[in-house]
């Protein structure tokens, strides 16, 4: 199976590294010196990584065969792809590969079906499941421990504990005010 672990940003300096723009939770495992990454567009690789470094809190890397600024800036945009074993899990106990999240059906603790994940969305501060409902629309379920009870491989299901609003319209009101402005 093929993952996305980085995508190339603009050449540093002289002499052929590059940014990189991470997307693996393991980047000391697959972006370390030796891994041969596949790429797309696909005619620009396989790269092989040369040298790897951190520089003002980005990653640079080297090639095998990128020796100047004109060739490095020439993989610009690259996507950057690790062959990865369908069963491999991730090192850390709770975290999943994308892969393994893909279909698992939703349902909440009590049971009640919410529907399919059809996507993972990583953002900044969390990643969401964007889960397709029964009636075809769809619904945002961040990502976190305090909503995602559990995550069942075995039964390809997530188990969530939703606060009320995040799947339903009946959200809780936590305050009303009279129409002086005063709390009650």
């Amino acid at each position: 199976m093929q993952l996305v672990v980085a995508r190339i940003g603009r050449a540093h300096g002289i002499k052929g590294e590059v940014t990189v723009e991470v997307r693996t939770d393991e980047p000391e495992l697959r972006l370390a010196p030796g891994a041969v990454l596949f790429t797309d567009p696909a005619p620009t690789g396989p790269l092989t990584i040369e040298t790897g470094r951190v520089h003002s809190g980005r990653l640079l890397l080297r090639f095998e065969g990128v020796r100047d600024r004109n060739a490095a800036e020439a993989l610009r945009n690259t996507l950057l792809i690790a062959e990865v074993d369908p069963e491999e899990l991730p090192e850390e106990e709770g975290e999943y590969y994308d892969h393994q999240l893909m279909d698992l059906d939703v349902v909440t603790v009590d049971g009640a079906e919410v529907g399919r994940i059809t996507e993972i969305s990583h953002l900044p501060s969390q990643d969401l499941f964007i889960v397709e409902r029964p009636d075809g629309s769809e619904v945002m379920i961040p990502f976190v421990e305090s909503i995602v009870a559990e995550i069942d491989l075995e039964e390809q299901r997530a188990v969530i504990d939703p606060p009320p609003g995040l799947i339903d319209d009946r959200a809780e009101v936590a305050g009303t005010r009279d129409p002086a402005g005063e709390e009650s």
